[in-house]
Parts: C-alpha cells; structure tokens; sequence
C-alpha cells in the first residue's frame, strides 16, 4: 500500500475526468450526445488495451463470464454517460458537477432495493441530506418559465439528475458483476459496449465535426481511458475510504474552469447545494470506514472457534 500514490491518482483521474467534461461541453453546440459518446468510449478502447497489456492482463481483459451483465452494465452506463453529456451542453459545468454527485447517494438506495443490503438509520439520515442539497441546486430550476433559455436550462437539469439515477444503476450492476468478473474485463467490455451502442443513436441526427472539433473529441476519448486507468490505480495503492472523499475535489476544478473556459459564475444557491451534497457524501464515506474499522477489531478479537 501506497496511500500517497492513491491520493495523487485519484486526484489526477478527478481532474483529468473534468477536463474531458469541458472538452465535451465545448464541442456540445456542433455534436450530438449520441455522437460524443461514440467518441468517448472509442477512443478510450487502445488506452485501456495498451494498459492491460502492460500489466499481462491483456487476456483476463478479454475474458467474460457474464456477457449478458455487460450488456446491462453498459445501457445503464451509456444511458448515464448521454444523459450526462447532454446535461453538459444545457447548464453550467459546475453545476453538471454538482448534480452528478447524487449518484453516489442514489447508489446507497438502490443497494438496499435490488441488492438487499443493509440500511441503516444514519446513511438513511446522510442520504436524505444529500438529496435535500440535490434539490437546492436544483431549486432555480424547478418550475422555472419564461424565455427559451430558462426552460432549456431545466430540461438539462431533469436530464442531468436522470444521468445520475443510471449512474447509480450502473453502479448496481457492477457490484454483481465483480464477484464473477475482473476489473480489467468490466472497465475493457464497457468502453465496447458504450461504443456499440452509441453508434445506435447514428440515424438521429449525427453530424460531420470539423478537424478542431474532432480533434477535441479524440482528446476526450484518450483521456476518458487514462482517467479510467488512473481510477483504478488509485485503489491498489490505497484505501477506498481514504481516496473516496477526493472525488468532491470536482467540484473545485468544475468550478476554475467553468469561470476561466466558459465564463461561468456559479450561483450561491448552486454552492450551497453543492456542499450540503458534498457533505452528506463525505459523512456516509466516514461511516463506512469507522464500520469497517469495527468489523476488523470484532474478527480479531475472535477465537479460531470463533
């Protein structure tokens, strides 16, 4: 264990992941979600198989027990990866940010819904707290009228929270999935399954980007891969307790670059929002490690007999 190297590939893959959320947002007036999607998930595929095969896992990889399971991790993941890349073409990126992070809290519900896991009052407590922040940055936007701008900044907002419930499906079906399957074969069989599936979407409307604009979406691909990888690295270097809550480190970055790119104030309802979400998610992610710190003293007090 390295727990300084986890934090600093996590950061770098938080980082890395909003760059590629700018990159998508920039090219969003001229492409298509459907079409970014292709892009993303395309152009990640050499990156992650350069990466397998430079840790000899190029045929695990490969490998799947449970085809039928990336199919359905994958039309959650690219229901949540479109709905997201759209939402990024609607409304602020730090905003995005801010919604996206209800997916976690979601994933505590559905765990307990499809999984059967265990719920206990306080992560029902921290849960309700994030989503009462999920609302507040969503508050401007609810019921908002008037020009076309307002009632399309509500539309991605609806979009945006939708992404987030996929997200947190998709979250469920990897659960599932790593008992039987590698990490090395979920991460690969996503970026097929994605591709494949946003080349659905090609009759409705794809169009033809220019060399700057494809050039942005290729770069998007690449760093969706090296994102991917950097995430993965994070958790054979350290706890996923201690990286975990750097995840919220998005929201800083979101914010620098929506002002410095795109000229984006963010608001002081979206901020409050924001960090009544952070929070909620910060106090469940302290919890489950307290938790497990516990269980790890009950099996070591235990007898042989136990």
């Amino acid at each position: 264990m390295n727990p300084l190297r986890g934090i600093l590939l996590k950061l770098g893959s938080v980082v890395i992941f909003v760059v590629m959320s700018a990159l998508i947002k920039a090219t969003a007036d001229e492409v298509p979600p459907g079409e970014q999607v292709f892009f993303r998930s395309f152009f990640a595929i050499p990156v992650i198989l350069f990466w397998l095969m430079r840790r000899g896992e190029l045929s695990s990889g490969l490998r799947t027990a449970r085809p039928i399971g990336h199919v359905f991790r994958g039309l959650m993941g690219t229901a949540a990866m479109g709905l997201g890349f759209a939402g990024l073409g609607l409304l602020p990126l730090p905003e995005v940010t801010a919604i996206g992070f209800a997916a976690p809290l979601l994933t505590v519900i559905f765990a307990a819904m499809f999984l059967g896991e265990d719920v206990r009052t306080f992560r029902l407590a921290t849960v309700a707290l994030g989503l009462i922040g999920v609302l507040v940055v969503l508050s401007p936007r609810i019921g908002q009228v008037g020009d076309g701008l307002s009632t399309a900044q509500t539309l991605g907002a609806v979009i945006t929270l939708m992404g987030a419930m996929c997200a947190a499906l998709a979250q469920i079906f990897v659960r599932k999935m790593v008992h039987e399957e590698s990490t090395s074969a979920i991460v690969f069989w996503f970026s097929i399954t994605a591709s494949g599936l946003a080349l659905v979407t090609l009759p409705f409307g794809w169009t033809l980007p220019t060399p700057g604009t494809t050039a942005l979406l290729v770069l998007a691909g690449l760093l969706g891969g090296v994102g991917q990888i950097l995430l993965t690295s994070a958790y054979r270097f350290a706890d996923a307790s201690l990286v975990a809550p750097f995840d919220y480190a998005a929201m800083l970055f979101a914010l620098a670059i929506g002002y410095g790119v795109f000229g984006e104030v963010p608001t002081a309802t979206m901020l409050v929002g924001a960090a009544i979400v952070i929070a909620a998610g910060v106090l469940i992610i302290w919890r489950e490690h307290r938790l497990g710190l516990e269980r790890n003293r009950q099996r070591k007090a235990m007898t042989p007999q136990g």
